[in-house]
């Protein structure tokens, strides 16, 4: 492979690898950290890259492993605090993101969900995935993956509802 064309890759991926991440962490020097060592792993493994999936769906895949791995190794934990201005462009529920006494609590309402739920809404809202490039990241279809996004969905407006946080 050449370098030009993994530098190309590289400025065309890394703001949605990097939005992707910090999605997850919540931290921004966390999240540069991962981004970077997400493209030094895929230049490592490019050559081993079979394109049956998007090369966005594969270098998320690869930051998901180094963030659970770097995650593991240091005992990490999320401080929701720099997350209530992160920004959420994607449609649906983002007014309710958009009003600041919501954006803890439902951020804390995502941490307590169960797999896959969470990362799957996190990979549609904040990394604005797919639901194909989704299903592919966990080996599921299309359909899988939009079945799981309606269902995490649900439970928050379920959640904001009872405390009268969604009309």
């Amino acid at each position: 492979m050449e370098d030009i064309e993994f530098s190309k890759i590289y400025e065309m991926e890394f703001v949605y690898v990097y939005k992707y991440i910090l999605s997850i962490c919540c931290n921004k020097e966390l999240a540069e950290e991962i981004t970077q060592q997400t493209f030094f792993r895929a230049l490592e493994k490019y050559k081993d890259f079979r394109g049956e999936c998007q090369i966005r769906t594969w270098l998320c895949q690869i930051a998901k492993n180094e963030y659970y791995k770097q995650n593991k190794k240091n005992k990490l934990s999320v401080d929701y605090s720099l997350c209530e201005n992160m920004e959420c462009d994607t449609v649906r529920i983002e007014d309710a993101f958009l009003e600041q006494e919501k954006v803890l609590y439902m951020l804390k309402i995502l941490h307590s969900m169960k797999e896959p739920y969470k990362e799957v809404f996190y990979l549609r809202i904040f990394s604005e995935l797919s639901y194909k490039e989704i299903g592919t990241i966990f080996g599921n279809s299309e359909n899988w993956a939009r079945v799981i996004f309606y269902r995490a969905k649900l439970k928050i407006l379920n959640k904001l509802k009872e405390e009268d946080l969604y009309e």
